[in-house]
């Protein structure tokens, strides 16, 4: 399919502002763009309870921010871990999206601010990222959460961490994770495949940026091939918790996505794939600019209720 004629404007318009690449910046520089960019997305819609948090981390505090729908009320809870390649983004630059998931999917949602590359390389984020959740998860009755319903969840790096976490939980047996959502995830340490070619640049982020993410995230080259880092590398992913996975057409990791998708789906994990023709990558978090990212919001919307047992619409 063409390039969405939405997306096609946005993308003019980055070009008629001459956004520099982030490979000329520094990681500083790239986060203070971000968090500059972030503000065209428009005012974060409002939710009925918002809630900053030190927990405890493995190299000290970790901040999270929880959202909810209703107070008080004991809700289902997605953890959410934000894109950024690992290097950049926060907490605040995906609260409009994290806003908008706890209204549509009428949960609680936890958003996890993890060290960042390329001062905390990996396994930092990993570590902060399991630590994290199993914190929720012990602590879910203090925040009105289920504990019995908990998914992890994120985008691009955040899909990445979501998937490492969910088969962190299966090898030590805890916590216990509903479901996982990963929208067009990092998943494998591979730069050649048929969509990096594709999409290699001009459709946001770029084949040579993904590079400079890989770059800052990883110590040495060799930590490419672990499972902790490349999911899609794991030998069985069996018995990890049901996902839906979504991905872009125009986007650099659309295979490897749906790579990932497919293999859980051989190993017996009840998983859905959602190619969305046209878009690119981070299109979701531009809902407020896109119309196929308003469909995106109000799926996984649907797919949380459904997989965490909310009984809710959100009329459509």
């Amino acid at each position: 399919m063409p390039l969405d004629p939405q997306v096609k404007a946005l993308l003019d318009r980055l070009v008629a502002m001459a956004a520099p690449s982030l490979t000329t910046l520094t990681p500083q520089k790239a986060c203070q763009g971000m968090e500059e960019a972030t503000a065209l997305l428009g005012t974060p819609p409002w939710v009925d309870r918002v809630e900053d948090r030190e927990i405890d981390g493995p190299r000290g505090p970790i901040r999270i921010r929880l959202y909810a729908p209703e107070t008080p009320a004991t809700l289902p809870a997605l953890v959410y871990f934000h894109g950024g390649g690992w290097v950049i983004g926060s907490i605040e630059t995906h609260d409009g999206l994290c806003r908008a998931l706890a209204n549509a999917a009428r949960i609680a949602v936890v958003s996890v601010d993890y060290r960042l590359a390329p001062e905390h390389p990996y396994p930092a984020g990993v570590d902060d990222a399991y630590a994290a959740t199993c914190w929720i998860a012990a602590h879910a009755e203090d925040l009105w959460i289920d504990s019995e319903r908990i998914a992890v969840g994120g985008d691009s790096a955040g899909g990445n961490l979501a998937a490492v976490v969910a088969l962190k939980a299966r090898e030590f047996g805890s916590p216990r994770l509903a479901f996982q959502l990963l929208i067009y995830p990092i998943t494998n340490n591979d730069l050649d495949t048929p969509s990096y070619l594709e999409n290699a640049e001009g459709f946001m982020l770029t084949r040579a940026e993904m590079a400079w993410f890989w770059g800052h995230y990883l110590a040495s080259p060799e930590q490419g091939s672990e499972p902790y880092v490349s999911p899609l590398r794991a030998e069985d992913l069996a018995g990890l918790p049901p996902a839906l996975v979504i991905t872009a057409e125009y986007d650099p990791l659309r295979d490897e996505g749906e790579t990932y998708a497919a293999r859980l789906q051989q190993a017996g994990v009840p998983t859905m794939l959602v190619r969305y023709p046209g878009m690119i990558h981070g299109f979701l978090r531009r809902y407020t600019l896109l119309d196929k990212g308003r469909d995106a919001l109000h799926e996984v919307g649907e797919a949380l209720r459904r997989a965490l047992g909310t009984g809710m619409s959100d009329g459509r």
